[in-house]
């Protein structure tokens, strides 16, 4: 017998969005982002909404792979009841095991619906700790001179956090672009992030390398590739600077692997690699393991940044807080979610859901929004 949160339907939609410019991590550059909306309509007529934002740079998942692997899903969605939403993230597991942006995105949208019909902002559906979060911003991997003007302009616009961007093809020159960053934001606390894109022994060589110059990172995020958990462990015991885990942790059971071989001390969430309860099941493993929690994101617009500061702000705990991707878009898709504030995220305005819905902001074309076309069934 169906009730009001039973799930009509389940529809998805191309979502592009285009960038202020490339985005570069070790992996690639990223000049649009390619995205898809994914609405789930409750027999009450209550919609809510997800995000899939695959990254291809990051880990090689695409759009058409979200895509397909949603309408793949729907029928294992539809009909079902939004208030057993961890049933339906576990079936997403098995019917959506090779997308994990569907899976966010999904999982988004019947928790946004849920909780839109209960009158309850997700920060509080998470637990409440807090309504304001702190964001570093990203300074991607560009020449010397950019990397120099972009850490100015954004110590001026009051962050006082930068993640740097480094490895990758352009690795030579790391060390003076950390350095130029230095000295553009003297003050700003820096963070590395190589997405997997140096060996142990270059990671070892940049950090020996910035102390000669003065400069102590706060944290060198996934210097090498995921898989290389002994080389993760041996600049976590000769950097002398904290390393976060991100590619190397997809699962809980990643992070267990990760704690108990001592190979990090931090762990990047980021629901559009994990979805959303398996994001919550690895935030539990690192807070029991005694690991320290860092929130993130791939190239996402406000849904889906929204989302993730829900959780982050609702479990509360999170040292390292890295949602500022919709920073680097050119046009902003959606209405709603966090206000922002320099660096500060502000959920209070967030009355239910993760308070984003789409919207038609000047400049992006209606295709942006899917509207060109039907939705995908």
């Amino acid at each position: 017998m169906p009730t009001p949160t039973t799930i009509r339907s389940l529809t998805v939609a191309p979502l592009d969005i285009p960038m202020l410019r490339p985005f570069g991590i070790a992996g690639g550059a990223q000049l649009v982002a390619e995205a898809a909306l994914c609405t789930v309509e409750l027999a009450d007529g209550t919609r809510g909404f997800g995000e899939a934002s695959p990254f291809p740079a990051f880990d090689g998942e695409t759009r058409d792979g979200a895509l397909e692997a949603m309408l793949a899903s729907r029928s294992g969605v539809e009909g079902e009841d939004a208030r057993g939403w961890r049933r339906i993230a576990s079936d997403l597991a098995v019917r959506a095991s090779a997308s994990a942006a569907a899976r966010c995105a999904i999982e988004t949208a019947v928790l946004d619906a849920l909780t839109r019909r209960a009158g309850l902002p997700l920060w509080a559906f998470f637990g409440g700790a807090t309504r304001e979060l702190v964001t570093d911003v990203t300074i991607p991997i560009t020449s010397i001179d950019e990397s120099r003007r972009d850490a100015a302009e954004r110590a001026a616009e009051g962050f006082t956090r930068l993640k740097v961007k480094v490895g990758g093809p352009g690795s030579a020159t790391d060390a003076a672009r950390l350095l130029a960053i230095h000295e553009a934001a003297p003050h700003a606390e820096l963070m590395l992030d190589g997405n997997g894109g140096l060996t142990a022994e270059a990671a070892l060589d940049l950090l020996s390398d910035l102390r000669t110059r003065g400069i102590t990172p706060i944290l060198f995020e996934q210097p090498v590739p995921g898989p290389d958990l002994a080389g993760l462990l041996r600049v976590s015991r000769e950097g002398s600077v904290p390393v976060a885990a991100d590619e190397s942790v997809r699962t809980a059971a990643d992070a267990l692997q990760v704690a108990a071989l001592g190979a990090a001390q931090v762990v990047n969430i980021k629901l559009m690699k994990s979805g959303v309860a398996e994001a919550l099941a690895i935030a539990a493993v690192a807070r029991a393991a005694g690991l320290g929690l860092m929130i993130g994101g791939m190239v996402e617009a406000r849904l889906a940044m929204s989302m993730s500061a829900c959780l982050a702000a609702g479990l509360g705990g999170f040292a390292f807080v890295d949602l500022d991707t919709p920073l680097f878009l050119a046009a902003d898709p959606f209405a709603g979610g966090y206000a922002q504030r320099g660096a500060t995220l502000d959920l209070t305005p967030i009355e239910a859901g993760h308070g984003a819905t789409p919207g038609a902001p000047s400049g992006l074309p209606d295709r942006a929004l899917g509207t060109s076309l039907p939705p995908l069934r």
